[in-house]
């Protein structure tokens, strides 16, 4: 640590102060804040717990201050509360809460159901883009309730990012193995998460089914288990890249793809005994259907023609918008060496303000459309009540503590990324047409939330919100026009590169 750093000295216990007598126009956030600890005194340049110039920790001094912050009797309340308790339940704040309700006056007129369940696997793109897609073809056919297979498309992304590793590590062979690149790679060869552009690969490929002709296995519910599928496939893999990166320099090229197809036939093999054998793209399936009447149908079809008939215009239109304040905005981006299907649609960005990307949103609500969005599901995310927003865990509370980084911020530093994906169903405006709160599709079965559906503060969106699918006919045309540019590429490692 550098020694001209300085640390807060230790404040003086404050005289007893109640809180104040609630009044009937007190808000309850006024009420919350009464009980508040007061924070640390200003950074001086006085040190109390550093010597040796400032490289060390003493140990005594540590003690004394700590002796010292227990004589605040709100520090021995919250000592007594937080080190017993989850601190994100203690601090919960009681307004946020309140004002976040499920209350829109903006909404698609149709939402998919049942709520869907992904479990213990990375599986909310798929669940996401699955979300979007059924509400069209419940439309269509006049079907209550309806999932398609999201097991399908696990399936083939999983056997397609097998190959997509093996051809990176055929690319990289002249890099170091401990280069970052490489590391970069191995890290997780075939992981469960994804991006709007590899569905728009999966589909464009393999088509889709209903979830009732190919129903989840135990090992797609729990793909992440220890010593289960993901963790077999990553281990083979990784054996195999090395192989390849030796032999390389000695063997012929009949010799590296004779390696590449056995490793390919061991990955096809556990996909297929973990998962269940698929249905074929163009093999004909036979599905039986109740309408909203109660008459049965039956639909005979392909599951590339059942993807070409249902899903065919918002594969073809759909642009991603992102909001990544380290980079220009009105700019193409995308990722080196990330993708699942080997010379498919690569995964591409148009950085724009947040501004920029909510609008297209409501727009894309007004339209009656879903929007897939990618978010950081780890910051201000309470998973029982559904509610995202900034000021529902309040820290400074409980620890005197301020967390002041912006999103840049977050974003250099490694503290926040693009985690999980969802579906925006709904947006309340404000009389003067700005967003309030948004209603929140998730994929973590009825008992999250309320009944499935969680609501979105508008000031999360703007912190932790970094992407969204929509139609470019909700844009202008400077936004449209970046896709003619030459894209900026960011390293796979780039918090732009995560996988919801």
């Amino acid at each position: 640590m550098d020694s001209a750093q300085s640390t807060p000295s230790p404040p003086s216990p404050p005289p007893p102060r109640r809180p104040a007598s609630p009044q009937l126009t007190t808000t309850l956030d006024e009420k919350f804040d009464a009980f508040r600890i007061d924070r640390v005194d200003p950074i001086s340049s006085h040190s109390i717990l550093l010597s040796g110039g400032g490289e060390h920790i003493s140990g005594t001094k540590t003690e004394q201050y700590v002796q010292e912050l227990l004589k605040d009797p709100r520090n021995r309340l919250g000592l007594s509360a937080l080190s017993s308790n989850d601190p994100a339940v203690v601090l919960k704040n009681p307004s946020a809460i309140i004002n976040d309700t499920q209350y829109f006056n903006v909404a698609i007129p149709h939402e998919g159901s049942p709520v869907t369940y992904q479990r213990a696997s990375g599986r909310c793109w798929i669940f996401a883009a699955c979300n979007v897609f059924r509400i069209a073809i419940q439309q269509k056919y006049d079907i209550k309730n309806f999932e398609l297979s999201q097991a399908y498309l696990f399936f083939w992304d999983k056997v397609e990012k097998a190959n997509y590793f093996l051809e990176s590590i055929l690319d990289t062979v002249d890099e170091d193995v401990d280069s970052r690149l490489v590391a970069a790679l191995m890290e997780k060869p075939v992981g469960d998460g994804g991006q709007w552009d590899m569905i728009v690969n999966l589909v464009s490929k393999y088509g889709i089914l209903p979830q009732s002709l190919y129903p989840d296995s135990w090992n797609a519910q729990n793909s992440r288990s220890r010593g289960g599928m993901d963790a077999l496939l990553t281990t083979k893999l990784r054996e195999s890249a090395l192989r390849l990166r030796a032999l390389h320099s000695t063997s012929r090229n009949s010799t590296l793809l004779a390696l590449k197809e056995k490793t390919m036939q061991d990955i096809i093999r556990i996909l297929t005994l973990c998962l269940g054998p698929p249905p074929a793209a163009n093999a004909p399936f036979t599905w039986h259907f109740h309408d909203t009447s109660h008459k049965l149908h039956t639909l005979t079809t392909t599951p590339l023609a059942f993807a070409t008939s249902t899903t065919t215009p918002l594969l073809q239109k759909s642009i991603s918008l992102v909001n990544d304040p380290r980079n220009p905005y009105l700019r193409l981006l995308t990722v080196s060496h990330l993708g699942n299907i080997r010379s498919g649609r690569p995964v591409t960005y148009i950085n724009v303000s947040a501004p920029v990307l909510k609008s297209a949103c409501i727009r894309m609500l007004q339209k009656g459309l879903p929007v897939f969005f990618g978010s950081d599901s780890h910051h201000q995310f309470d998973r029982v009540t559904g509610i995202m927003d900034t000021d529902l865990i309040d820290y400074e509370l409980g620890f005197s503590v301020t967390l002041g980084m912006s999103k840049a911020e977050r974003l250099m530093s490694g503290e926040s990324k693009m985690t999980h994906a969802m579906v925006l169903t709904a947006v309340h405006l404000d009389g003067e047409g700005k967003a309030v709160r948004w209603r929140v599709e998730n994929s973590w079965g009825e008992d999250a939330g309320e009944g499935g559906y969680f609501v979105m503060a508008d000031r999360w969106m703007d912190e932790f919100c970094y992407q969204a699918i929509v139609d470019p006919e909700v844009v202008g045309q400077e936004v449209r026009d970046v896709l003619g540019q030459r894209a900026m590429v960011l390293p796979l490692w780039d918090p732009m590169g995560a996988l919801a």
